[in-house]
């Protein structure tokens, strides 16, 4: 059965044709594009539910698959498309549009495109940016990856905020009906059960056991002065499950000198390289199902002073004994609030997950949140009450989003010096000596305009 919804209906009036349509298992919902265009070749999003968005194809036109999920943020899309936690996913984002500023070369988080598709409401029809090299349609075509505008965002995110992150495929392909796509989407994987570090981790040794050093720190953009004079005083090893390279950044910037290797580089090889910290990265997929490396962590989480961000959160949480669980439609956006519960402070935030680390079983393991996220109360960061362990389920060094939680860095040095279990005052002091620091700069800035 199919119901068609005039261009002119907004997203509340897609509920009641939506819940006739999707009565039988079979049912098609279809959602005209908003607006015709001449000038681009249809396209379609389709999702498992049996709903089917008609929209205008750019990018590449190939069809691919993926979990749909949305991000709130206002800009960023660049670095939002080259996270590699989103691997296998497709990416709605709620702003209306999108490729304004088009893109440019260093204004990445990885070595390219990393999304399964790319979801907007409008795509710009100019680019106004003296740092653009490429518009955005034109760098997505390059890396393969299909994107549709002038479709309802609005109802499609309602969609996923009610029935949760669906699975979805996004195709130009003229000759597969509406009903194809959904049977296509229905049959693809689940990110449930995925283990996409594995894909994503690199995975090509150097010569000496490694997959090499970071040293790019964060230049011109640093807000203040981070890195103490003279040579990098700590030596951190960085489990690479889909490392942001602002992450890397932030920490060459603390005077840190990066040893880079695999997921489930083992526990011997670790300490081999005499570390005076490990760091675990974000990445993509399930982290109940990246055995190795919560094998290698059980043995050396706390050994040495332990930071992680995101997957790395969660994997050091499976390590020490706690469980993890699926999201109904994740973290998305640069706009997250997130109340550090040692200092009373809020923090806005960026994020990017959809697992989540469950409170009871973490205490139980001798955990204890440090940081709640203040929209449904989901654990947001924890530190071991025994062991130099800390980590944090959002994005610290933001890129995109604001920088009120780049004390964190800090609270890793700390600890690497330390090399005690993160204390209460400790946690304390840090982040009121990052404050103070920034707003002495901005103060400067101030008095310089």
């Amino acid at each position: 059965m199919e119901t068609v919804l005039p261009r002119s209906r907004v997203y509340g009036a897609v509920a009641a044709p939506l819940r006739k349509a999707l009565k039988s298992p079979s049912g098609i919902a279809t959602i005209s594009a908003m607006q015709q265009s001449s000038d681009a070749s249809p396209a379609r999003l389709a999702l498992e539910n049996g709903m089917v968005f008609h929209g205008r194809s750019f990018g590449a036109p190939v069809t691919l698959t993926g979990e749909v999920v949305f991000n709130t943020a206002m800009c960023g899309y660049q670095e939002a498309i080259t996270d590699p936690s989103y691997t296998g996913q497709i990416l709605v984002m709620t702003a209306p549009q999108m490729g304004n500023y088009g893109v440019g070369g260093e204004d990445v988080e990885s070595a390219g495109p990393c999304v399964a598709g790319f979801v907007v409401r409008e795509l710009s029809r100019i680019r106004s940016n003296y740092r653009s090299n490429q518009s955005l349609s034109e760098w997505l075509a390059k890396a393969g990856i299909p994107a549709i505008e002038g479709i309802d965002t609005r109802a499609l995110v309602r969609v996923l905020r009610t029935q949760g992150a669906l699975r979805g495929v996004v195709s130009v392909d003229p000759k597969a009906s509406d009903a194809d796509l959904v049977r296509i989407a229905r049959e693809s994987p689940s990110m449930a059960g995925r283990n996409l570090a594995a894909e994503v981790s690199p995975s090509k040794l150097q010569t000496d056991g490694t997959c090499g050093s970071w040293t790019e720190d964060l230049g011109e953009w640093a807000p203040e002065k981070l890195r103490p004079e003279g040579a990098a005083r700590f030596r951190v090893v960085a489990l690479d499950c889909g490392a942001k390279r602002n992450i890397y950044r932030n920490l060459v910037d603390r005077g840190c000198q990066l040893i880079i290797l695999p997921y489930d580089a083992p526990p011997a090889t670790i300490l081999a390289q005499r570390p005076d910290g490990l760091f675990i990265s974000n990445g993509p997929g399930d982290p109940a199902v990246v055995d190795a490396t919560i094998r290698t962590l059980r043995e050396v989480a706390g050994v040495v002073p332990t930071f992680g961000i995101c997957l790395g959160h969660q994997l050091l949480a499976l390590a020490i004994g706690a469980k993890t669980w699926k999201l109904k439609f994740g973290h998305r956006g640069a706009n997250q609030p997130v109340r550090n519960l040692i200092t009373g402070r809020v923090e806005i935030t960026s994020q990017n997950h959809g697992f989540c680390v469950d409170e009871a079983s973490l205490v139980a393991a001798g955990g204890e949140a440090t940081h709640v996220h203040l929209n449904d109360g989901t654990v947001a960061g924890f530190r071991h009450t025994q062991k130099p362990i800390f980590s944090v389920q959002y994005h610290p060094e933001a890129s995109p989003g604001p920088h009120d939680s780049t004390y964190l860095f800090d609270v890793f040095v700390a600890m690497m010096e330390s090399r005690k279990a993160l204390s209460k005052q400790e946690m304390s002091a840090v982040q009121a000596a990052r404050s103070s620091v920034s707003d002495a700069a901005r103060a400067s800035i101030q008095t310089a305009r």
